[in-house]
């Protein structure tokens, strides 16, 4: 998957730092997110994680700041911002590893909803030139 410049510069300084716990995380088959062995994490660890962390943090700026969201909300805000962005479905399933376009258009259909009226109105642009 293609990711931008700033992402994979904080992932070659999180993998740098890692060589302060374990030789083993900073070898080219360390998985990003590992055991201090390299091995894989339970999924449910990290969705743990990141529920006491909301919690903390609707703590700190008032619950009325801060929506409560799981972890895989964050997959939907992210699919969600690109395809309202006008990228393709077919990138974004990929992105998502859907096994194809028709299921991100089927979870997605309601990004396409408002954007009818944007069509119209760039292909009517389109036609007078």
């Amino acid at each position: 998957m293609d990711l931008d410049a700033g992402t994979v510069a904080a992932l070659r300084a999180y993998r740098a730092a890692r060589w302060l716990f374990a030789l083993d995380l900073v070898r080219d088959s360390a998985n990003v997110l590992s055991n201090l062995d390299g091995g894989h994490r339970h999924p449910e660890r990290f969705s743990r994680r990141f529920v006491s962390q909301v919690v903390q943090a609707r703590k700190t700026l008032g619950e009325e700041q801060l929506p409560v969201i799981r972890l895989h909300d964050l997959r939907h805000t992210h699919a969600t911002l690109l395809l309202a962005d006008g990228v393709p479905v077919k990138v974004v399933s990929e992105r998502l590893g859907h096994a194809s376009a028709t299921i991100t258009l089927s979870v997605y259909q309601h990004v396409h909803a408002g954007m009818g009226r944007q069509a119209a109105d760039r292909f009517a642009a389109l036609l007078e030139g």
